[in-house]
């Protein structure tokens, strides 16, 4: 902390605000943008430990703002497949020490850059009413694996979403519940770990500010768009968040 010179401190303040600019504006992105943004200049332990805080906040912040009666209905409604991801993600971390890394990577990056892509393109994947618990217990199934053994669970909800046509307010809460739970579990993990302690805390506490800041702006933008242009501002960020997941299998 000491150490952390004030180019650094100022780089990392707007790398949070701008996380919480795309994640208040569609919902998800933040964990990747900060790791990719603050691992430039910190090491992984520190990136990793800087991103909880905000992160778990405002996630919290993101399932509740329409208040806890439409968080708790928005769960309802996915239950089931908030329950297969969690699940999933307990049983996948274990094999953290097992499967490499850039497989995971790549196996994530590449469908979920497909699916976005070509849906900009024109091509829509839509799940008929029949279909729904199908694909909540397959797509479930594959972001709490890969969300366990990456720490990356967000393309696939928002791929599953997005395939159900959910109206973008709806969306969005819907991701904070997934988002948050999982954060709360990422939180206890890493206090586990000891990436996350007493030395590592207020750097991850003094980037909450900015990253709420940001939400707060995010949130204003969302706000202005109808839902087809929600639907593609949420493709377009989808589709890069599959490259950088690519990039970083492939380096």
């Amino acid at each position: 902390m000491v150490e952390l010179s004030l180019g650094v401190w100022v780089f990392a303040v707007a790398v949070a605000l701008f996380a919480g600019v795309v994640k208040g504006a569609v919902g998800f992105a933040m964990p990747m943008i900060m790791i990719s943004g603050l691992g430039t200049v910190l090491s992984p332990e520190l990136a990793l430990a800087g991103l909880i805080l905000p992160t778990l906040l405002t996630n919290v912040w993101q399932a509740v703002r329409g208040g806890l009666a439409a968080a708790f209905a928005s769960a309802r409604v996915h239950w089931r497949y908030i329950v297969i991801a969690l699940v999933m993600i307990l049983f996948s971390a274990q094999l953290v020490a097992i499967l490499p890394d850039a497989a995971l990577f790549l196996i994530l990056g590449v469908p979920v850059t497909v699916f976005a892509i070509s849906q900009l393109l024109g091509w829509r994947l839509r799940f008929p009413p029949s279909a729904k618990r199908r694909a909540e217990i397959v797509i479930g199934a594959i972001a709490g694996f890969i969300g366990g053994v990456s720490g990356v669970w967000g393309p696939p909800t928002v791929a599953y979403l997005t395939a159900l046509d959910t109206p973008k307010l709806e969306q969005v809460r819907v991701q904070g519940v997934v988002y948050a739970l999982g954060a709360i579990t990422l939180t206890a993990a890493h206090i586990n770990s000891g990436v996350f302690n007493a030395a590592t805390a207020p750097f991850s506490a003094l980037l909450v500010l900015p990253a709420l800041l940001g939400m707060t702006v995010g949130f204003r933008i969302m706000d202005s768009l109808d839902q087809e242009k929600f639907r593609r501002a949420t493709l377009i960020v989808l589709a890069v968040a599959g490259l950088n997941l690519i990039r970083r299998a492939l380096m």
